[in-house]
């Protein structure tokens, strides 16, 4: 994996939304259709941005850059070219977009590390046609922002397994940023996280006790039969 860039990199993945939804519709050859002139229009604008393709799964990717401004311009430029692509029978095919800067540990396998998930939820907790990125890539894009694209802060969300992060949209060309609430989950408050916790110590406690009594009865048996 030593192709791979190292050090500070802007992981992004995508995804398409509702592709289940389209493939019953289009059924299979047109959703075939669909599938691949997605593939091809993000990659075509994500390698032209010195971006490296890590995975792709279904109708998802994750690419990585070096730097935080070439991932977001080409993310508005794949989200360009998606949004002007004649899809079949006038379809919309709208794709959700996450990014997040790091330093991730280099495996055997790729990167590894909490920085992946971070990027990979941020882009799980948004809607088709979003471009999602996180606080520390919105610090290295500072003011030099892609033409026609504008920054709208959402503020803190709470993201499954990583907690809390800013997340902040970018619109293109002059498109309102979403009203629909990010998917992401509701902070518990301190009461239920004391009665969570006292919840999980009762079942672990629970359990000790059942595998107890199970290893005195099997110990009973033993001696009986003996």
């Amino acid at each position: 994996m030593s192709q791979l860039p190292g050090g500070t990199v802007t992981f992004v993945f995508t995804d398409i939304e509702g592709s289940t939804l389209l493939l019953q519709e289009l059924g299979d050859e047109g959703y075939g259709r669909v599938s691949g002139d997605h593939r091809r229009l993000v990659r075509e604008a994500f390698r032209a941005r010195d971006g490296t393709e890590i995975d792709t799964q279904g109708d998802a990717f994750f690419f990585s850059f070096p730097r935080a401004r070439d991932a977001v311009a080409a993310a508005v430029d794949a989200q360009r070219a998606l949004r002007d692509h004649e899809w079949p029978e006038g379809r919309e095919v709208l794709v959700r977009m996450g990014l997040h800067t790091g330093e991730p540990h280099m495996g055997e396998e790729g990167y590894l590390g909490l920085d992946v998930v971070r990027a990979a939820r941020i882009s799980a907790a948004g809607h088709g046609g979003q471009i999602l990125i996180s606080e520390t890539t919105r610090a290295l894009l500072g003011n030099q922002l892609p033409d026609g694209v504008a920054v709208h802060d959402l503020g803190q969300q709470h993201l499954k397994d990583v907690q809390h992060e800013h997340i902040y949209e970018l619109t293109i060309d002059g498109r309102a940023a979403s009203q629909r609430q990010l998917k992401t989950e509701s902070p518990k408050s301190r009461q239920e996280d004391l009665t969570a916790r006292f919840t999980e110590r009762i079942n672990a406690y629970v359990e000790r006790q059942l595998e107890s009594a199970f290893d005195s009865a099997l110990d009973e048996e033993r001696d009986e039969r003996e």
